[in-house]
């Protein structure tokens, strides 16, 4: 039976949305187990976890493993186990929506902060800014009562034109592992837990609850599964969620070999899996596949979840042991152990002042300065008198949209508002549109006339979070910039060639014949609340741009893999990943295609020089430990960021292997005339690929190559290496 809303009392204390008579069997039971092992705050988590599961009635067990709202499951009075509470919000915490539906909950207390977005973060190429980010989840999620936070995304950019490419960290396996690892080890600091997503190929929207994924074993476990290991193995990730398309003819909710035999067995992992939002399918197929929690079948009552009363009457029966179920229940108990939900969390914090600043130095270190001819930026305040900012997108909030990671923000500063905030008292500032959703002359008319009357252009444009650009449930249909904005840039240029571009969006675009015309572009991703003040900081000067593309920009979308290889968006109901390896920057490295921007590529407004590499044992020495040292300076007249990228090369492969890889990176800030001395570990991971015969990481004796560049295209020193004993590593 549906419940009535009229049994709920709505409490904003970290546990919400209690019935009455819970209030009241709570607190009695809760008396009646204080002398319980599990209640005692100093026992070791998996004795709590066991002694917890070993009071449970098969019903409380149940409970335990599907959802009873579209974002709760359900609480068990008689223990003192609150309602547990999931989130959205790889960028910043979801508002609350009705229990039953996707409707806005209508509540005055769910805003929150709203953060770069996850490709951005990425973009910085700085771990340290990854744990910030964390932080900040982390303590706003439990100020608003969330047990589970959705996110980090970390699904590998295939195409470019994934819808929720912006939520993700970027085409490279390596880079997304650093930054994710961080990220969840400092939410989870705060007790609560993060949820790794989408487990696994999740990597397009188009028919994604439908087709299916086929790719090979050495594809799967260099490129689409590293994150997910180093969040499970490294950052002790306490929840993982299974991907709505189908792997090797399975549900990715149903996988016995993803998530029984890799994730659990393999790697260990001791926290529960749990469905996507409708991403459930059977019965039988999620209890024996490995599903641990069922969350947003489109079903009610819950009871008819299919790990609900079907589960339940399927132990009663013998069809299924009941050692599967404590299975599932230890699982989901482990979650709620870890994040002291039982005992009580120490209240949060949202939107504080250093919330703000984290999301700011995010935003200033994710911008990356693609172009920058005859030193066009930074601007001078002083002698800019008129600026025409044009573009839909000066003044286009974002923080609600793009589907699961919209935020109800308390502000965010556009980039019309950063710029009128920094030289608004200096310079006559003037805005036009440009353009719209349906094409206007009148309005590509209008700002040719203002970009014809002022000192400079900086247009705002791109992409944004509509349905066919950067959303959940569709993907862009080209990568081609909308609204004949390639049209109004020409018109723009010629009008006033010192036009400045800037744009927003979650990946790469086509860019037309004006950009051998405009002297700079800068990318700016979705660069959340503060966004307005980073990007203003930086064309002026305040900030030295410092971020690198965690993607590869392609001069056309027939260039990139998938494309190239006509495998998007699938045949008959199946993806190939024919490209194999060969994602981003390994296809067009290793193809000699020319790129239009390339991976980890970045300007800055000084130059930076490396000298000096070598290659020598680790001081500790073990494992066959190296470390890679350099030095790099700051050539410039101005402090700025700069980011050593360490590629390896094998140079004998037995098996078919991309021309370079990334295995290691360093952020460093100098001075003017600064040098520093960066070193970078190298181990045997560093070298190995994945054999399928013998089902192990290898890593063979011969002859490699070091790379060090400051982008994949850039190399600027090598050295030789050569490893004298072959090792292999489950």
């Amino acid at each position: 039976m549906k419940r009535s809303s009229k049994t709920y009392l709505w409490v904003f204390s970290g546990l919400a949305l209690v019935t009455l008579g819970s209030l009241v069997m709570t607190s009695h039971s809760h008396a009646q187990e204080q002398g319980a092992l599990y209640m005692d705050i100093g026992q070791p988590l998996d004795a709590r976890v066991e002694d917890l599961l070993s009071r449970m009635t098969l019903e409380e067990k149940i409970a335990l493993v599907h959802a009873d709202s579209k974002f709760t499951s359900a609480a068990i009075p008689r223990l003192g186990l609150p309602r547990r509470w999931l989130s959205d919000g790889p960028h910043g915490v979801r508002e609350d929506v009705g229990p039953d539906t996707w409707k806005p909950a209508g509540r005055t207390d769910d805003f929150a902060s709203f953060m770069p977005a996850l490709i951005g973060l990425a973009a910085t190429w700085n771990t340290d800014l990854a744990t910030a980010y964390g932080k900040v989840i982390g303590e706003e999620a439990r100020q608003r009562g969330k047990q589970i936070m959705l996110g980090p995304g970390m699904n590998i950019m295939r195409t470019p034109l994934n819808g929720r490419n912006f939520e993700y960290p970027g085409e490279d396996p390596f880079l997304s592992s650093r930054m994710v690892v961080n990220y969840i080890r400092a939410v989870q600091a705060e007790d609560v837990a993060s949820c790794a997503k989408h487990f696994v190929a999740n990597d397009q929207e188009w028919d994604r609850g439908t087709v299916n994924v086929e790719m090979d074993e050495r594809a799967l476990r260099e490129i689409y599964l590293p994150a997910f290991k180093a969040a499970v193995q490294e950052a002790g990730v306490l929840s993982v969620m299974s991907a709505y398309n189908k792997f090797r003819g399975y549900w990715c909710a149903e996988n016995d070999y993803l998530l029984n035999k890799i994730l659990k067995d393999e790697w260990g992992f001791k926290g529960l899996v749990m469905s996507d939002w409708a991403g459930t399918h059977s019965t039988d197929g999620s209890v024996l596949g490995g599903l641990d929690l069922e969350m947003g079948t489109d079903v009610l009552p819950y009871g008819k979840f299919f790990m609900a009363d079907a589960f339940r009457d399927g132990v009663q029966s013998g069809k299924f042991p009941k050692s599967l179920l404590d299975d599932k229940a230890r699982r989901n108990l482990r979650q709620i152990v870890a994040t002291k939900s039982i005992e009580g969390r120490s209240p949060g914090a949202i939107n504080t002042k250093e919330h703000q600043a984290a999301a700011r130095r995010i935003a200033e270190e994710s911008l990356v300065l693609l172009k920058n001819e005859n030193n066009a930026l930074p601007l001078d305040a002083d002698k800019v008198k008129s600026i025409a900012v044009i573009g839909e997108n000066a003044v286009q909030l974002q923080h609600y949209g793009g589907g699961s990671a919209r935020i109800k923000t308390f502000y965010e500063v556009t980039p019309l508002e950063g710029l009128v905030r920094r030289v608004g008292d200096r310079a006559t500032i003037s805005y036009s549109m440009g353009y719209a959703e349906k094409q206007n002359e009148e309005l590509a008319n209008q700002a040719v006339r203002a970009a014809s009357q002022a000192d400079l252009v900086i247009y705002v444009g791109g992409l944004n979070h509509r349905l066919l650009f950067d959303a959940e449930s569709k993907d862009r249909v080209d990568m081609k910039l909308p609204y004949g904005q390639d049209q109004l840039l020409s018109r723009l240029v010629e009008a006033n060639p010192r036009t400045i571009v800037v744009f927003f969006g979650g990946g790469p675009m086509e860019m037309g014949d004006w950009l051998a015309k405009v002297p700079a572009v800068v990318q700016a991703w979705y660069p959340g609340m503060e966004g307005g003040n980073a990007l203003a900081a930086m064309l002026f000067g305040d900030v030295n741009p410092s971020g690198k593309l965690s993607c590869t920009f392609p001069k056309r979308l027939q260039d990139s893999p998938a494309h190239a290889l006509n495998n998007y968006p699938g045949k008959d109901g199946t993806v190939r990943y024919e490209e194999g390896l060969l994602v981003g920057y390994r296809w067009y490295d290793t193809k000699k295609v020319e790129p239009l921007f390339p991976f980890g590529y970045g300007l800055s407004y000084t130059r930076f020089e490396y000298s000096n590499l070598s290659v020598s044992p680790a001081k500790e020495g073990k494992d066959g430990m190296l470390v890679a040292t350099f030095d790099v300076k700051n050539v410039g007249s101005r402090e700025g960021g700069e980011v050593p990228q360490l590629y390896v090369e094998d140079l004998k492969p037995r098996l078919a292997r991309p021309v370079k890889e990334l295995k290691g990176f360093s952020k460093v800030f100098l001075k003017a005339g600064e040098q520093k001395s960066v070193t970078i570990p190298i181990n045997r991971s560093s070298f190995a690929f994945y054999d399928p015969a013998r089902r192990a990481w290898a890593a063979e004796k011969g002859d490699f190559k070091i790379l060090i560049g400051s982008s994949s295209r850039d190399i600027r020193l090598q050295d030789n290496v050569r490893l004298t004993q072959t090792t292999f590593d489950k």
